[in-house]
């Protein structure tokens, strides 16, 4: 697994975790950079990781915008909450991220979706993603 599809899985666990726990985005950051901190074997993943959530704060407005624009007839609160993270952590790769290409970030996104949440999620993400990325 190559350094990036690490850190998405990263960045997916604290935007999961903050969403299900309720907790402040900013505030899981600073608790997993404590965490990356002792481990300097993981900077590679962490750093990109961190990029993403930092972006995901940033830009998290106009990235649900996009989502709830193109996930037809689904609200944000109707997701499952890793639908909710995959897509956040993708929609910023596509639209703030030029040194990922949109193919990619869809493949990673469909993957983490395959992975980590239900049967339709995988079909689902791809195609809120794609539709996205065809607007872009």
């Amino acid at each position: 697994m190559s350094a990036r599809s690490k850190a998405r899985k990263r960045a997916l666990d604290i935007l999961f975790q903050a969403d299900v726990r309720g907790e402040d985005l900013s505030a899981m950051l600073a608790a997993e950079a404590k965490r990356a901190a002792g481990e300097p074997a993981r900077e590679a993943s962490w750093l990109y990781a961190r990029e993403v959530v930092d972006g995901v704060i940033d830009n998290r407005d106009a990235i649900d915008e996009q989502i709830t624009t193109f996930a037809k007839d689904w609200s944000l609160a109707r997701m499952p909450a890793v639908d909710r993270a995959v897509l956040r952590i993708a929609v910023w790769e596509i639209l703030y991220n030029d040194d990922v290409p949109a193919a990619v970030a869809i493949d990673e996104a469909v993957e983490l979706a395959k992975e980590f949440s239900t049967d339709d999620s995988g079909s689902f993400v791809h195609g809120v993603l794609a539709r996205i990325a065809r607007a872009s």
